[in-house]
């Protein structure tokens, strides 16, 4: 006699969307249940799962279900490249059997009744997400020309942190990052580098270095939730396609495809971002070369915080309590016009204190003001 299957409905990522987005609270409860029961996770490891599961949530919730294609992959693959250098195998299925456990007891306590479809469905993301994540990590071992390749290839980037440390031995200051920045496109093969500075407390970012500096400083705003909930993760991120975690009207402004964003990091204080491409070029990135590059945001990291130190211990250093509040709206990207009416000052007058601050910081425009006072712990 002849077993019959249980028919069920398909539904579409729209529709799986629709119910993460519906429901993401309880699901982001019972994750946290999950993943603080598995006792066997160090506190690194529980950590990083827990980055990697907020992400995953986080990027059904705030997808745009007008900007969804008819294939969902391209998605997915999106997705998981900004979060390569959180992946191992361990962590990657840890991952998948938290979430799934969390998904089945949500639709327990709802009674949901199309529970087979959502299953299934979840079942063809992690097939596409494992497949992806076996492409890039599994190299092909009977391709040996491919393997010596990249073999070469993490030997030129180790050789390259090598040159960019005897480099930060050499300088010092803040007139010397710009140069600095230069040469990380020159020992990384980079075509453009990028300074971002970042303000934890406002959740604000602005351009402060790059080549086309007009464009560089125009650069300026609050982050996104979604992508406030990536950068804090204080890793590498490497993405082929920047749409959806970069504004459209930006990615036309520099012409950007594929575009690595590296963190500039030291004791869990975040000072701002690199970011990293080929002026357009489409390139792929491993997950061993994107560690050697987060390395870099490490390195300029303890050297930010080297010279912040050396300048808060000079004395000569003193700023007024006018030029101190001037300067933070320098930071947040003010003109003197704006400063003025927040001030109660004239334009002349807050151009005088502008002037001042350069002198002091031995800057000669206001972008080096502000990346003076940042590297030296003036602004944080």
């Amino acid at each position: 006699m002849t077993q019959s299957v249980h028919p069920y409905e398909e539904i579409t990522f729209e529709q799986f969307i629709l119910f993460i987005k519906n429901h993401h609270q309880q699901l982001e409860e019972n994750i946290s249940i999950y993943i603080n029961q598995e006792s066997s996770l160090s506190d690194q490891d529980r950590k990083m799962i827990g980055a990697l599961l907020d992400s995953f949530l986080q990027f059904f919730i705030y997808i745009n279900l007008e900007e969804i294609e008819d294939s969902y992959e391209n998605h997915l693959i999106n997705w998981l490249q900004s979060q390569l250098s959180l992946l191992n195998i361990k962590n990657f299925n840890i991952f998948r059997l938290i979430f799934e456990k969390a998904l089945i007891t949500l639709m327990i306590q709802i009674k949901y009744n199309r529970s087979t479809s959502i299953l299934l469905f979840l079942i063809s993301i992690y097939t596409h997400l494992i497949h992806s994540y076996n492409e890039w990590v599994n190299e092909d071992m009977s391709n040996l020309h491919s393997k010596l390749s990249q073999d070469n290839k993490v030997l030129q980037q180790l050789q390259a942190l090598d040159r960019l440390n005897k480099l930060l031995i050499r300088s010092s200051g803040a007139q010397d990052f710009a140069h600095i920045l230069k040469k990380c496109e020159e020992y990384f093969q980079f075509k453009r580098c990028v300074f971002y500075a970042y303000i934890p407390w406002s959740n604000q970012f602005y351009g402060v270095i790059g080549a086309e500096l007009p464009k560089v400083q125009s650069m300026k705003g609050q982050l996104s939730s979604r992508q406030t909930m990536i950068f804090n993760a204080q890793k590498a991120i490497f993405l082929k396609n920047p749409k959806g975690f970069v504004k459209e009207e930006h990615i036309e402004l520099f012409n950007l495809s594929s575009v690595i964003f590296v963190p500039i990091v030291y004791m869990q204080q975040v000072f701002g971002w690199l970011t990293f491409d080929q002026l357009g070029e489409e390139f792929d990135c491993s997950k061993e070369e994107l560690d050697l590059i987060e390395e870099v945001g490490n390195r300029l990291g303890l050297y930010l915080s080297r010279n912040g130190e050396k300048a808060i211990e000079t004395p000569n250093l003193h700023l007024t309590e006018r030029e101190s509040m001037i300067l933070d709206l320098l930071a947040e990207g003010y003109d003197n016009k704006k400063m003025g009416e927040l001030l109660y000052l004239s334009e002349h007058t807050v151009r005088d204190y502008v002037s001042s601050l350069m002198t002091k910081l031995k800057a000669k425009n206001r972008t080096q003001v502000v990346a003076s006072a940042f590297r030296i712990g003036l602004l944080k």
